[in-house]
Order: structure tokens, then sequence, then C-alpha cells
């Protein structure tokens, strides 16, 4: 799958992409509270995440890459949403871009091949957690048809606070007439 503009490419993941994906996701780990992780990764400790990606074409990695220069600018995955059998039509979704790489499409650009790699699948919902307050990450998925279904109220500590995170879904399914 490959889409691409003036100025970036959007394809699967590789397995030569993990130093930079882990570098680019150990930025948000360091720096804000949008993932609740707390500790840096290397690679190695990243290298499980990024083949349960490559093997199961179920749950695409996307990444957006300059296209003179190959730099990752972000990356979307599609994830179980939960590990019990009957949540396997619904999946999680997120997307994280380059800090220097902010309103400049990114997102979009790859949330568009996600729902093009998801479309045809036996997917139903996907769900997107954001930590709170995420204007930019809100408009994002309010732009891609999510709806807001609810906020954990201070749900995880980071920074030696507590955070946030608003739930939205989307209705995957093609044709409401076709569900069970």
């Amino acid at each position: 799958m490959s889409s691409e503009s003036t100025e970036v490419q959007v394809s699967r993941g590789t397995e030569g992409d993990l130093s930079a994906l882990t570098d680019l996701y150990n930025h948000y780990v360091r720096e804000t509270p949008i993932t609740f992780d707390t500790s840096v990764f290397t690679p190695e400790e990243r290298r499980p995440w990024l083949l349960s990606h490559l093997e199961d074409a179920r749950y695409p990695l996307l990444v957006a890459r300059e296209h003179d220069s190959g730099r990752i600018l972000g990356y979307a995955t599609a994830s179980p949403f939960r590990p019990k059998a009957a949540y396997a039509t619904s999946v999680e979704t997120t997307v994280y871009c380059a800090p220097d790489a902010a309103g400049r499409g990114i997102g979009t650009l790859l949330y568009e091949a996600l729902f093009a790699a998801l479309a045809g699948q036996d997917v139903h919902r996907a769900y997107a957690g954001v930590t709170q307050p995420n204007e930019a990450s809100a408009r994002l998925h309010t732009r891609f048809g999510f709806r807001p279904v609810g906020t954990y109220r201070e749900v995880g500590r980071k920074f030696g606070r507590y955070w946030d995170v608003a739930w939205y879904e989307k209705d995957l399914a093609p044709d409401p007439s076709t569900r069970p």
C-alpha cells in the first residue's frame, strides 16, 4: 500500500523502521502524557510490538516518510481492542507524529491509509483513547467520523498528576443492513 504526495509517502512499516519508530515513541514517553508508558524503550524491547503488526494484516502498522530523505514523520496502527474473543471485530487505533511534523497533515494521511487498510475486513468498530487535553487529536478523530463516548476521569498518573482519557468510537461497518 502506498499513498504519495510531493512530500510524504505512506506505506506498511518494516523491521528496518524499528529504531526510528522507537525514537519517535520515546519522545512521547519522556515529554508528554499522551502515552501512559513512563519508561523509554530500547528497540529490542519494542520489537514484539513491531512484529505483532508485521505478522497480522488485521492490525496494520503504517508509516509516513519524507519522500526524499526517507525520515519517518509518523505512524498509525490498529491493535486488538481487548483480548477476549467477542471483541475480535473491534480495534483500537492510534497515530503518532514526529514533533516537528505537527500541522502538516501527517495524521490525516496516516488515518486515511489505516482506514483504507481496514476496509473490507471483519472489523465493526474502531476505538481511540485520547489523553486530555489534546485538541489536535480530538479534531483529527472527529474529522474521521469518531464520536465521543465517554471519559475516564483521572485514570492515569504521569509527571506527578492524574490525567483523563476521552474515548471515541467509529463505526466501520460498510452497510448497516448487513449487520448480524
